[in-house]
C-alpha cells in the first residue's frame, strides 16, 4: 500500500509538510501473504468452452520472441540494490498477459469477483492485471477537490460516501486479516485525504500535483482488493503501485510522455524485489522523473495498460471493456453495424481520432513498438472474441486473404467550419502559416484542412464552441488584407459534423473514393469540405449535422458493411396498392437474405386514413394496423415522417393511386432527395412544361424516378425502349395494343357475340375500370402514347393526340356506369358492321395506340390487321408493342405479355424497388 505520509517522505515531502497534520508512521507498504485456498468451484461458469482465455494469449502468427532488454543505470543512492539485483534472472517477455479492467468491471463486489475469476483462468505463465478505480469513483475524487477549493463544506459527506462504498466492497468480498488489513489502511487513508482536502479547503486553491495525488486513491483501493480476493483462491499473487515503477514527462498539451529507459530500470529493480506470478497493477497513476505522484490524463488506465505491456514486453494486452469489440460504425447510429475482428494499428488510430469508440491514439503507441497485439473484449458477454488490434490486420478465410479496403466509419459532431478565401492569397508563401499560427494563438484545435494547391481558399473545421474566437482572431490577423480586398471573407459555416471512412487497404484499392461520394450523391447528402491525406488511411468529409447520421448509414450500406436499406412509404392501398403491401410482405426475408435489401414500409396512407410507424409496419397485419391506429390523413406529415428517419438513409415514395395531386407532389419529393416509384400516368402526360422540369430535376440529381408500370403493368416497355435509345438507336415508330381491357374486349369480339354482351363479360371479369367508359374512351391508351413519345423525345401534349373513343357520343353524359350498360346493346350494330367487314377481308378489328416519331405525332384508334399479324395473334387481356428503329426496321422489335391485373402491375412496381435498390448499392 503507498500510505501518505511513506510516499511523502520518500519522494514528495514538500507536498504538505507546512500545512497538513502528520499521524505518525505509516504501515508497511507490502501486505502479508493471504492464508491459500483451494480454487472456487464457479471459476468454470465464467469462462465457456468455445472461446477459453488461454486460446487468446497464443499469437503465434505474428512470431515475435523477444527478451526483456532492461537498461540499469547505477546511481550513487542506488548502487547497493543495483548490485544485488544485476544478477538476478527476471522472468520476462511472451510469457507475460497483461489485462487491463475498467472502473465499469470493477464495479462492485460481484463485479472484483468475475475479474478475478477471469484472472485465475487465464493459463498464460504469468500475468499483469491493470486496474481502475471503481466505477465514478475517479469522477467523485473530482469532485472533492472541486468542493474543497470552492470552500464547500460537503466535500466532508462525500469523503465518507467514498469510504462506505469502499468498505461495504470489501466486506463483501475479504474476511478475517484480509479484511482487518485493507480496512485499516483504507482508513488511514481517508484519514490523510480528509487533512489534505481541509488544506485545500482553507487556501481555497489546489496545485495540480495535490488533485492528481487525491484522485489517484481509487486505483490504489481497487487494485488491493482485487489482489486480496486472487490470493484467497490461493495463488502467488501481489499488488503494484505504478508510481514506484511508471515515470512520466509531463507536456505542455495536458498529455504526458513515458520515459520508458527510466521506468524500464525502476521495473527491473521492482520485479527483483517482489518476484510473484500475478501482479496487480493501479492504471492511470504515475510519477515524475522528480518522484511526485501524477496522472496519465485522458484514458490514462487504457495507456497504463500499454505502456506495461511494452515494458514486460508482452505476449498481448487485453482491454477488458462492457461493449463486444470495435464495431464498424456506432452501433447507437448505425444498427447493422458489425464487430471487426482484427484492426491494424493505423487503422485503429484513425478510428479512434475521429471519434470512434475504440481507444485513445497515444495508447496503440506503446505497443506499436513491439508489436504486440491489443485485444477489445466485452467482460459481460465472454462468448464474444472481440476486436483484436495488431500489426497486420488481414482475415484468412479458406486459404485465401480477405483485405476490405475500408474497415470503419467514424463521426465527430458539433463542428463548424472556417473558410478562408482570397485571390491575394493565391501564391503568397507563409499564407496557411499566417493562418493557423492565429488559430494556435486562441488555442483552438484544429480537426481537419482542406486546401487548394493554390492557397486561394484554406478551410478548416473546429470544434464550435471555440470557433467565435477562431474568426475574431483571424478577423484581427488580416484586417488589412480584409480591407485592401486580398482577401476576400473569413466565413463560418456551422452546425457541421466529420465523417471519416478508415481501411488501411484504401491506399491500393481503386475506386474507393468513388464509392464512397456516389453513395453520398445516392443519399442526397451535400459535401460542404474534403480531405484525404496521401497514406490513404481514411477519407474524411464534411457534411451538415442534420445529415450525419443519413450520411453515415449511407456509406456503412453501400460498402455492404450492413443491408441496403430503403424507408418506403406506400401511398394509396387500394388494388394495385394492397397487391404489392403483400407481395412486399411475402418476398421480405427473402430480400434481407438473398440480396441484402433491407424494406421497412414507414407508412401506409390512402384519401382518409393513413398508419405510420417509427420502426418499419408488420406487413402481416398492415389492414388491422391502418383500421386500428390509423389517423387521419395528412399527405404533407406523412412525407415528413417517412422521409424525416435519419436512421435510413435511402427514402422512396410509391404512389400507387391515379390521383394528379398526389402526381404533382413529385417534383417537390425529388428535389427533396426522395425516390418516386409509380404506376400513376398523371406525372408523365400533364402538362408539358411541368414534365420536362420533372424530368430535369431527375437528371441532375441522383434521386430516382422510375414509372416502368405506367405501360403494359408489368412489362418492360418503358426500359426496352430506354435501351433502344440509350444505345444509339433511333426510334421510327411505336406501335401497340397498350389496354388489357380493350384487348380481351376485341379478343373476344367475334363470330355472332355483341359488342355490348363482350364489355358486360369483360366488367363481370374485372378487366374494366367499375365504369368501362373510362376504358372504352381510349383516355388510358393516350396517356399511354404520350408517355412513350416523351420517352421518344417528341414535345407532345395529351390534347395533341386525338382519339377515336369507342362510347357512342349519346351516351357520353349517361349519369351512371348501369345506366350506360343497359343503353349500350342500342349501339351494336354499328360496330358489327365494320367487324363483319374485316372478317370478310380476312381480317380483325384491334384498338392501338400508335407513336409516329418520323412525323412527330400520336394517335389512338380502331384499326384492321391481317390475321397473320402478330397483333391478331393475341389472346386474353395481352398487351403487345411492336418498336420499329433504324436497327429493328425490317423486324419490329416485340413486346409481349400480359397487360392488366392487379398482380402483374404490382409486380411491376415491385420490380421498379428491386432496382432502386440496386441503383443504392445491392448486388445485382
Amino acid at each position: 500500500m503507498a500510505a501518505l505520509p511513506a510516499t511523502i517522505s520518500a519522494s514528495s515531502r514538500f507536498l504538505y509538510s507546512s500545512s497538513l497534520p502528520h499521524d505518525g508512521a505509516a504501515p508497511k507498504r507490502r501486505i502479508s501473504a493471504s492464508h491459500r485456498h483451494s480454487l472456487s468451484q464457479c471459476r468454470s461458469l465464467f469462462l465457456p468452452k468455445p472461446f477459453p482465455l488461454s486460446r487468446l494469449n497464443t499469437f503465434s502468427q505474428w512470431g515475435r520472441k523477444k527478451s526483456l532488454n532492461i537498461c540499469v543505470q547505477a546511481s550513487v543512492a542506488d548502487i547497493s540494490v543495483e548490485k544485488s539485483t544485476n544478477n538476478i534472472p527476471l522472468p520476462e517477455g511472451d510469457i507475460w498477459a497483461v489485462h487491463k479492467f475498467g472502473g465499469t468491471c470493477v464495479g462492485t463486489s460481484q463485479r472484483i469477483k468475475n475479474v478475478s475469476d477471469i484472472v485465475i483462468s487465464d493459463d498464460s505463465e504469468r500475468k499483469l492485471v491493470v486496474v481502475s478505480a471503481m466505477s465514478k469513483v475517479t469522477d467523485m475524487m473530482y469532485d472533492l477537490i472541486n468542493k474543497a477549493q470552492s470552500r464547500d463544506g460537503s466535500y466532508i459527506s462525500a469523503l465518507d460516501t467514498i469510504l462506505e462504498k469502499h468498505q461495504s466492497t470489501a466486506v463483501d468480498l475479504l474476511d478475517g486479516d484480509d479484511l482487518a488489513t485493507f480496512l485499516s489502511q483504507l482508513h488511514h487513508d481517508i484519514s490523510n485525504l480528509k487533512a489534505m482536502l481541509r488544506a485545500i479547503f482553507i487556501a481555497g486553491h489546489v496545485t495540480e500535483s495535490f488533485s492528481d495525488f487525491v484522485v489517484g486513491h481509487g486505483e490504489l483501493w481497487s487494485a488491493q482488493m482485487l489482489s486480496y480476493v486472487v490470493r484467497k483462491n490461493g495463488l502467488d499473487c501481489i499488488w503494484m503501485d505504478t508510481r514506484d515503477v511508471l515515470i512520466v514527462n509531463p507536456t505542455s498539451s495536458n498529455q504526458v510522455d513515458p520515459d520508458f529507459l527510466e521506468s524500464e530500470r525502476r521495473l527491473h529493480k521492482w520485479l527483483s524485489q517482489n518476484p510473484s506470478k500475478i501482479i496487480i497493477a493501479t492504471g492511470f497513476i504515475a510519477s515524475t522523473p522528480q518522484n511526485i505522484p501524477t496522472t496519465l490524463k485522458r484514458d490514462g488506465s487504457d495507456f497504463s495498460a500499454a505502456i506495461m505491456g511494452a515494458l514486460f514486453r508482452a505476449c498481448q494486452v487485453t482491454i477488458w471493456t462492457d461493449v463486444d469489440g470495435v464495431y464498424s460504425a456506432d452501433p447507437q447510429k448505425v444498427k447493422e453495424a458489425v464487430i471487426l475482428r482484427t484492426l491494424s494499428y493505423q487503422e485503429a488510430w484513425e478510428m479512434s481520432y475521429f471519434g470512434a469508440n475504440v481507444l485513445h491514439p497515444r495508447t496503440i503507441i506503446p505497443v506499436m513498438r513491439y508489436d504486440i497485439p491489443i485485444v477489445i473484449r466485452n467482460i459481460f458477454n465472454l462468448y464474444v472474441p472481440g476486436t483484436t488490434i495488431c500489426g497486420h490486420a488481414s482475415v484468412i478465410k479458406d486459404g485465401q486473404r480477405l483485405d476490405s479496403p475500408v474497415k470503419g466509419f467514424a463521426t465527430i459532431d458539433n463542428l463548424a467550419l472556417v473558410n478562408v478565401e482570397g485571390t491575394g492569397m493565391a501564391g503568397v508563401p507563409g499564407t496557411a502559416s499566417a493562418i493557423f499560427g492565429a488559430v494556435k494563438d486562441v488555442g483552438a484545435n484544429v480537426i481537419m484542412i482542406s486546401q487548394a494547391s493554390s492557397e486561394h481558399s484554406v478551410c478548416f473545421a473546429v470544434p464550435e464552441k471555440e470557433v467565435k474566437a477562431v474568426a475574431e482572431a483571424l478577423q484581427s490577423r488580416f484586417c488589412q488584407a480584409l480591407d485592401a480586398g486580398r482577401l476576400s471573407q473569413v466565413a463560418v459555416i456551422p452546425n457541421c459534423s466529420i465523417l471519416a471512412a478508415v481501411g488501411q487497404k484504401m491506399a491500393s484499392t481503386s475506386g474507393v473514393s468513388a464509392t464512397f461520394f456516389n453513395a453520398l450523391a445516392k443519399a442526397n447528402i451535400n459535401i460542404c469540405a474534403i480531405a484525404q491525406g496521401c497514406s490513404e488511411y481514411n477519407i474524411t468529409v464534411v457534411v451538415k449535422r442534420e445529415d450525419c447520421i443519413k450520411a453515415l448509414r449511407a456509406v456503412h450500406s453501400r460498402f455492404y458493411l450492413s443491408r441496403t436499406t430503403i424507408a418506403m412509404g406506400i401511398v394509396g392501398p387500394g388494388l394495385i396498392g394492397a397487391t404489392l403491401l403483400d407481395q412486399l410482405r411475402d418476398q421480405a426475408a427473402a430480400l434481407k437474405e438473398e440480396f441484402n435489401i433491407d424494406l421497412h414500409v414507414m407508412g401506409i396512407t390512402g384519401s382518409r386514413t393513413m398508419l405510420l410507424s417509427e420502426v418499419g409496419i408488420d406487413l402481416s397485419r398492415w389492414r388491422e394496423l391502418l383500421e386500428q391506429q390509423g389517423q387521419v390523413a395528412d399527405l404533407e406529415k406523412f412525407t415528413q415522417h417517412v422521409h424525416g428517419n435519419h436512421f435510413i438513409p435511402n427514402t422512396v415514395l410509391v404512389d400507387c393511386t391515379a390521383d394528379s395531386n398526389v402526381a404533382s407532389c413529385y417534383h417537390d419529393w425529388l428535389r427533396k432527395g426522395i425516390n418516386v416509384i409509380t404506376p400513376n400516368k398523371k406525372a408523365n402526360t400533364g402538362p408539358l412544361d411541368k414534365y420536362l422540369k420533372l424530368r430535369a430535376l431527375q437528371r441532375q440529381s441522383y434521386t430516382h424516378y422510375f414509372y416502368e408500370a405506367t405501360v403494359g403493368a408489368g412489362l418492360p416497355i418503358i426500359s426496352t425502349l430506354r435501351g433502344l435509345l440509350e444505345t444509339g438507336d433511333r426510334i421510327l415508330r411505336i406501335e401497340g395494343i397498350f389496354s388489357g381491357t380493350l384487348s380481351y374486349i376485341f379478343n373476344n369480339f367475334s363470330g355472332t357475340r355483341a359488342f355490348s354482351e363482350v364489355v358486360a363479360e369483360a366488367k363481370e371479369a374485372g378487366y374494366t375500370e367499375p365504369d368501362p367508359r373510362d376504358d372504352l374512351s381510349g383516355t388510358d391508351v393516350a396517356r399511354k402514347v404520350i408517355i412513350l413519345a416523351r420517352e421518344s423525345g417528341l414535345k407532345l401534349e395529351l390534347s395533341d393526340i386525338p382519339v377515336q373513343s369507342l362510347v357512342p357520343k349519346p351516351l357520353r353524359a349517361t349519369s351512371s356506369a348501369e345506366d350506360f350498360m343497359k343503353q349500350l346493346p342500342q349501339f351494336d350494330k354499328d360496330l358489327a358492321t365494320e367487324r363483319q367487314d374485316a372478317e370478310e377481308s380476312g381480317e380483325v378489328l384491334r384498338y392501338v395506340g400508335v407513336v409516329d416519331a418520323i412525323n412527330q405525332k400520336g394517335l389512338v384508334e380502331l384499326q384492321r390487321y391481317g390475321k397473320s399479324h402478330p397483333f391478331a395473334q393475341l389472346s386474353g387481356s395481352d398487351n403487345i408493342i411492336a418498336f420499329t428503329t433504324t436497327r429493328y426496321k425490317e423486324q419490329p422489335l416485340i413486346v409481349r405479355g400480359p397487360g392488366a391485373g392487379a398482380q402483374v402491375t404490382a409486380g411491376g412496381v415491385f420490380s421498379d424497388i428491386l432496382r432502386l435498390a440496386s441503383y443504392l448499392g445491392a448486388p445485382s
